[in-house]
């Protein structure tokens, strides 16, 4: 199985709407949220997201194609 840290950023229009769920049952990519932020405007999540590694690129190609900006992370998490 295949790992990689993301933090995604939700405009304020996905805030509510369970996009990160649908990715993972769409691809079959589990998500462990490892930080989270959410205002009124915007929601930063930093997952890592655990599965095969063409599923876990299919699942991000997903967010980004909903509108989720998506960024890998490097260092700062808590191993």
């Amino acid at each position: 199985m295949a790992k990689q840290i993301v933090k995604l950023t939700f405009p304020k229009d996905l805030i509510k709407k369970p996009v990160t769920f649908e990715m993972a049952k769409k691809f079959d990519v589990m998500p462990n949220i490892r930080r989270a932020k959410v205002t009124d405007d915007v929601g930063e999540i930093v997952l890592e997201l655990e599965g095969k590694e063409k599923d876990i690129g299919k699942g991000v190609e997903y967010l980004k194609k909903r509108g989720v900006i998506v960024e890998p992370v490097v260092g700062d998490i808590v191993e």
